[in-house]
């Protein structure tokens, strides 16, 4: 086997050469411009970077609702056409159908499985239990803040049991206590059900809280302009953020999204 094909596959996501072109009546906009990456099971990446760097455009890429223009996305060795119950995703937006319960919601795609309900009953009670919304179970969105709310399309991405978790901005809306529990709630999570989680977010400060690698987009057309390795160690907490080496991280991280973001001014 090729080298190149023997490290696709033991990757959970490779993105080689990744170029996407948006064109309209204004003419041709060049999001992405030669992305290549690769992602290890189970590793939990954050990508940040300046406004319009192409973050959202590279995670609907690799959750089959946009395509690139030149490139290749594998998942697990696989190219990516078209969205998938391996890849679940998480909005900033909550996603939530208003008419339907907490329970619906989580079990909506459940029930597009064809699973037996008894096992969808069982999952939903396990998600539930594990974002801490047992007492909402019958309850609608309506009824829900917004930190609630994230937590049922948490526990709905959960109980599909997706390989690759793909998050975009999902905690950006939120109040910062409820952000604070929302990341520990996720940290603990992703320990215990070893997902592959691939986060964008523009807190250098977030990122550093969760990733093991840090992404940092250039300015458009976006490219990878530095990973980070963040060499601290897990479980994290709120208090993680007292480390000296976390402050650290985050300055130097900081100050290239910064450079990025005023060279986009230029």
């Amino acid at each position: 086997m090729a080298g190149g094909e023997a490290e696709m596959m033991q990757s959970k996501v490779s993105l080689r050469g990744v170029k996407k072109i948006y064109r309209g009546a204004a003419g041709e906009v060049t999001a992405l411009n030669g992305v290549d990456l690769e992602i290890k099971n189970n590793e939990f990446i954050c990508v940040v970077g300046p406004s319009g760097c192409g973050k959202s455009t590279l995670l609907n890429i690799l959750a089959g609702l946009d395509r690139q223009t030149e490139g290749e996305v594998f998942v697990d060795g696989r190219p990516v056409d078209g969205p998938s119950g391996e890849r679940g995703v998480v909005f900033q937006q909550y996603a939530l159908f208003p008419w339907l319960t907490v329970r619906q919601n989580i079990a909506f795609g459940l029930h597009n499985k064809k699973m037996p309900k008894r096992e969808i009953d069982e999952l939903v009670e396990k998600y539930v239990r594990m974002v801490a919304l047992e007492e909402f179970l019958d309850s609608y969105p309506k009824e829900l803040s917004g930190g609630m709310k994230q937590r049922v399309a948490l526990a709905r991405a959960y109980a599909m049991n997706p390989s690759l978790l793909l998050m975009d901005e999902p905690f950006g809306a939120l109040d910062a206590q409820t952000r604070a529990q929302l990341q520990a709630d996720l940290l603990e999570l992703w320990e215990e059900e070893n997902k592959t989680c691939f986060f964008i977010t523009h807190d250098v400060e977030e990122a550093v809280l969760l990733a093991q690698r840090v992404v940092i987009m250039s300015a458009r057309p976006g490219r990878i302009s530095r990973i980070v390795d963040v060499d601290i160690p897990y479980p994290r907490t709120q208090k993680t953020r007292l480390n000296a080496r976390f402050t650290e991280l985050k300055n130097d991280i900081w100050a290239t999204v910064y450079d990025e973001y005023l060279e986009d001014r230029k």
